[in-house]
């Protein structure tokens, strides 16, 4: 039982838990950026492919992640139970699931030039993205097996050897990026290709890595011995809690795609305002995540043990860690938007200073709806840790498409206020999120819990 731990004592087991899990994140979204900077190096029209063969790649694996991400809760309510072949069940079936889902959206990569000549790109752009995505498209199945196996040893505590392992990826992929984009080390220049064909073999040995960790040093849960042989209730309640994570994420990701695409229709210089201010709440909300990943394992934890103090105890210690991290990014972002705008931005160009008028104004918003997004990620972290997927799904959507995505295009174009207006119904959608999921976990799912242990039976 942990019980009798002091908030401050859950606070530091989530931080030990969790801060390597936000420098995973951190090192797999440098991989992204990393792509993005050599291309722009390489290529005008290979950049925007890339931008674009990156968002379809992007978009496609957040949803078949939901399989990998409902793990953490189910191994960790196991493990407290000391129901050992229940993680090797569990387990199994998400890779199964992620591996089926990989198979299934394969043929959308491999015609994704003709999608995005139907999407009306530049056909050049078009056929470099095509390019991209018929090597980075088989990148899906490692990818989503890391996904996985990432889940698996963070619900088992290991989330040291998840940071290393990512960290070392990423730096691999640095080089291998370098050698095969522009053709160094006696290697062929292969432009976009070369990205795609870099990402595909450092998450092919990635995944590699991680596997053969898993099995050194859990062989009591033998997790690819007989993997062919199905498991149907593993898999329907892997099924169950995974599909609504994927649908949650896309419908985050989905809003802050079409604020993109509104803030293109108003200027080239709002939208890259946009996309620079993004990337750096992007940055920011990474830390949430990486805390949000351990508040699902701790709550999944005091779960499996009927632990009520516990999860109680536990999530008003993620909540405060939460609340400390926003208020301090939101200082930095509203004392230093010029400087934090300035480095992505050439000096010499003469559109910088219209860009970064533009951009401070929106890491001004930036700062305000980082309590939100770090309340929402929080929330939602708990109550995946309870196995509570489906009902935070509905709230999500609600909020971020019938409050949030209206109110941006009634504020931005109705009344004119351009992207002030958008990132208004951002801030506001993330509030609504946040608002509806904590009062799920804090009014429902909490006396759900009190039922199931006997308190008010």
């Amino acid at each position: 039982m942990i019980t009798s731990m002091t908030k401050w004592q859950h606070a530091r087991a989530l931080l030990v838990l969790g801060l390597p899990l936000v420098g995973s994140h951190l090192a797999q979204f440098g991989v992204h950026v990393t792509d993005t900077v050599m291309l722009g190096w390489y290529g005008v029209n290979e950049l925007a492919s890339v931008v674009i063969g990156g968002n379809f790649w992007f978009i496609i694996f957040i949803v078949g992640s939901g399989f990998a991400a409902a793990l953490p809760a189910i191994v960790a309510s196991a493990m407290a139970k000391k129901d050992e072949v229940q993680v090797r069940r569990a387990t199994r079936m998400a890779f199964w699931l992620s591996l089926i889902y990989a198979t299934v959206m394969l043929p959308v990569f491999l015609f994704a030039e003709a999608i995005l000549l139907a999407a009306g790109q530049d056909a050049e752009v078009a056929r470099l993205a095509g390019d991209y995505l018929i090597i980075a498209g088989w990148g899906v199945y490692p990818s989503l097996m890391i996904m996985v196996l990432k889940s698996y040893l963070s619900a088992l505590e290991r989330t040291g050897v998840v940071l290393w392992v990512t960290v070392g990826a990423a730096v691999a992929h640095i080089f291998t990026n370098w050698v095969l984009i522009f053709g160094k080390l006696g290697f062929p220049e292969m432009g976009v290709q070369g990205a795609a064909v870099s990402t595909l073999m450092t998450e092919t040995v990635a995944c590699l890595i991680l596997a053969r960790y898993a099995v050194r040093n859990f062989p009591e849960h033998d997790l690819f011995a007989r993997f062919w042989r199905p498991d149907n209730q593993a898999m329907a309640q892997i099924f169950a809690l995974g599909w609504p994570i994927g649908l949650t994420m896309l419908a985050e990701v989905g809003l802050f795609a079409a604020a993109a695409l509104m803030m293109g229709s108003i200027s080239p210089i709002a939208l890259a305002a946009h996309g620079i201010a993004l990337q750096l709440a992007a940055f920011a909300f990474l830390i949430h995540l990486g805390l949000s990943n351990a508040a699902t394992i701790r709550a999944g934890q005091a779960e499996g043990q009927g632990d009520i103090d516990a999860l109680r105890e536990g999530a008003l210690a993620a909540v405060l860690l939460s609340l400390c991290i926003a208020l301090a990014a939101s200082l930095i972002f509203a004392v230093f938007a010029e400087p934090l705008l300035s480095v992505f931005l050439d000096p010499t160009d003469p559109d910088t200073p219209a860009v970064i008028a533009v951009g401070i104004g929106l890491l001004y918003f930036a700062a305000v709806f980082q309590l939100a997004d770090g309340g929402q990620a929080t929330a939602i972290g708990l109550l995946r840790g309870i196995q509570d997927t489906k009902v935070p799904m509905y709230l999500a959507i609600f909020c971020y498409w019938c409050i949030g995505l209206p109110v941006a295009y009634g504020l931005g174009f109705g009344l004119g206020w351009g992207g002030s207006g958008i990132w208004s119904g951002l801030v506001i959608g993330l509030v609504t999120v946040w608002i509806s999921l904590s009062a799920r976990f804090w009014l429902v799912g909490l006396r759900r819990m009190r039922v199931r242990v006997g308190e008010l039976a």
